[in-house]
């Protein structure tokens, strides 16, 4: 079944004080091309991440992101305490022996001194935490390909519809088919009446007659579209990753339309010719986002 490359997941999981959240969207590409926003604790996994990614999605300009949400409690930065009270005790001192006034605000000073406020722990990534974003990442994956499969589903509707039209249009040249090559033949027969000296060899007219009309036949064509017409909706009901071969039939269901336009050399058929491309470039449009 056709899959779209339009596509979007998230997921989040709780881990101790934080919340891991993982989104993923995609659109339309010729190939995979992957962009990732990885929070700096997860980097390390970034080539197994993009492995997950790539294992699921063929196709597609794919969008990653993986951040954490801390707590509120969590974010401040500690105060070294003990910092703190070395510094105001030697405020303290300085201003007793010199007189200097002691500050009316002392902490306000102390905050601004160096590393009074420091990260001193260093965040490592444990085995369970990864085992949580792991999943979240494959859960954001797995969302991301069932959105794509409903777009499929919609998409192979609205191709099976636009092919079931050209099919009933082609059904419709047919009698003004049969009609053509006896117009033709009484436009030049009646072209030749018209001149009364014209003197011609009949059966040489016939043969020439034959081989003209024969330039004209559209049999081939059309039996060649009704092909590709089965094998587009054959192509489509086939596992996903067939975009790009619905694609090369479509282009050559436009190449028999368009020869069938240029020999059908009737205004009706021709009517019906614009018709059929019309239907025809729906398909082309809508076959780029097809996976």
């Amino acid at each position: 079944m056709i899959q779209s490359m339009t596509g979007y997941g998230k997921s989040v999981v709780a881990y101790n004080e934080k919340k891991i959240n993982v989104e993923i969207k995609s659109l339309n590409s010729k190939a995979l091309d992957l962009s990732t926003r990885i929070a700096p604790l997860y980097r390390e996994k970034e080539m197994e991440i993009r492995q997950l990614i790539a294992k699921e999605l063929i196709r597609g300009k794919v969008d990653f992101a993986i951040w954490v949400e801390k707590d509120a409690g969590t974010d401040a930065l500690p105060i070294n305490r003990a910092l703190v009270e070395n510094y105001y005790r030697q405020i303290s001192d300085i201003c007793a022996e010199t007189d200097i006034p002691t500050p009316q605000d002392p902490m306000t000073i102390i905050m601004r001194l160096p590393d009074v406020m420091t990260k001193t722990e260093v965040e490592v990534l444990s085995d369970e935490e990864w085992a949580l974003a792991r999943q979240a990442t494959l859960e954001a994956v797995a969302q991301l390909v069932e959105f794509r499969k409903q777009e499929g589903e919609a998409l192979q509707r609205k191709f099976t519809e636009k092919i079931d039209n050209i099919a009933r249009l082609l059904d419709s040249i047919e009698p003004y088919e049969k009609s053509r090559v006896e117009k033709i033949r009484g436009r030049i027969i009646d072209g030749l009446n018209a001149i009364p000296e014209a003197d011609y060899d009949k059966n040489r007219l016939e043969q020439e007659l034959i081989y003209y009309i024969e330039k004209l036949d559209i049999s081939e064509e059309k039996q060649r579209l009704a092909n590709h017409l089965s094998y587009f909706r054959q192509t489509m009901d086939e596992p996903a990753g067939q975009g790009k071969k619905l694609g090369f039939i479509a282009q050559e269901m436009g190449r028999e339309i368009n020869t069938t336009g240029s020999k059908s050399n009737h205004a009706e058929m021709q009517n019906i010719v614009v018709q059929m491309k019309d239907e025809l470039e729906q398909i082309k449009e809508q076959v780029l986002n097809a996976l």
